[in-house]
């Protein structure tokens, strides 16, 4: 699908609904907003759904596992044979997201979209585009072309996976630095503000990730004003896939959830790319990493849980899968206060404005 097709694609969210979801929280019996994100997450499920009630039934994990030349350069601590290990080990339930997904009955699907290696495991789907991406030190990571074919493979998966809710993480060595130097682009912030140590590395090895970021984007000169220029130069095929993945989620008007750093960044991509996607986003953890506060504050999301993880993977979305549909039990289930025999008129004075925030004596 060509990506302009795809954008097209992408609708706001229904206003009808979510003021029929709002008028509906407002005669639940309960204090106004006292549910707090709960009430949020429903009405913006009334958005993207077009119903004021709904139910999360069907949960998916989307994993796209790729290699980054840029690891030549000594970025990770990790050597780039795990990759392929956790990639498989995704499929046998093995992983931290792997076990959560199932824990909680939920689906995953991992993608290989440049791997640097043949993998040995059916239930792997190969969609790979190269055997990893180039170093980026030396040179784009990858072709204008070969980021457009990553970005329509994630879109495609997306939209062809039944599921009433999708996450979306990444299996890929050195996929910290990618991330990294593509948010430091697009958001033009130092690379030190956006760079963590990933999954652990010395001073020496962080010295070396910063420095190889620094001068991936002197000498490819990305244009951050087109996220697909930026990818393909600094990018890696995990990250142009999953950009596709939370746009083909929005086109076909279902929630999306962004795991923690390498995801958000995605995220930020897609919403560059299109920005009605923002609206069909769902964070869940605030990530350890450094970078993330920056790339969550450029789309104006907020993460519902804090639990300094770091893990990626797509470990945080089948926390926020359960979360999404709690929310939506509680705008279906509960009783309104006609229905449990109450009368609200108590209530008037406060449903006034802010009537619950207490404010600080100076």
């Amino acid at each position: 699908m060509e990506l302009k097709e795809l954008i097209s694609r992408i609708r706001p969210l229904d206003e009808t609904a979510m003021a029929a979801a709002r008028s509906r929280q407002n005669r639940l019996a309960k204090l106004p907003g006292s549910l707090g994100r709960l009430e949020d997450l429903s009405i913006q499920m009334a958005g993207i759904t077009g119903n004021v009630h709904n139910k999360i039934e069907k949960k998916h994990l989307l994993v796209f596992a790729a290699d980054n030349g840029v690891v030549e350069e000594g970025v990770s601590s990790s050597p780039q044979s795990i990759t392929l290990l956790q990639t498989v080990n995704l499929t046998r339930a093995k992983t931290g997201a792997a076990v959560l997904t199932k824990h909680f009955g939920g689906g995953i699907t991992v993608c290989d979209v440049g791997v640097n290696a043949c993998v040995p495991e059916p239930k792997v789907l190969n969609r790979k585009i190269a055997y990893g991406t180039k170093n980026m030190t030396k040179g784009p990571a990858m072709t204008r072309q070969e980021a457009l074919t990553a970005i329509g493979i994630g879109a495609q998966l997306a939209m062809d996976t039944e599921a009433d809710v999708l996450g979306v993480g990444e299996m890929g060595i050195g996929n910290t630095t990618t991330s990294a130097a593509v948010l430091s682009v697009l958001l033009s912030a130092p690379v030190e503000t956006v760079t963590g140590k990933g999954g652990g590395m010395t001073d020496e090895g962080f010295r070396k990730k910063k420095a190889a970021i620094s001068k991936a984007i002197a000498l490819n000169c990305p244009d951050r004003t087109d996220p697909v220029d930026v990818l393909s130069k600094v990018g890696g095929f995990d990250l142009a896939a999953m950009c596709g993945a939370f746009l083909g989620a929005a086109a076909t008007r279902r929630p999306v959830v962004i795991d923690g750093f390498i995801s958000a960044v995605a995220a930020l991509c897609a919403v560059r790319l299109c920005p009605e996607a923002r609206e069909y986003l769902v964070p869940s953890h605030a990530s350890y990493e450094i970078g993330y506060r920056l790339a969550m504050e450029a789309m104006d999301l907020k993460p519902m849980l804090l639990l300094n993880m770091r893990l990626g993977e797509g470990s945080g979305c089948p926390l926020a899968f359960e979360i999404l549909s709690a929310a939506c039990a509680v705008i279906s289930d509960m009783a309104t206060y006609e229905q449990a025999g109450i009368d609200d008129g108590y209530l008037d004075e406060i449903r006034q404005g802010d009537k619950f925030t207490v404010e600080e004596e100076k």
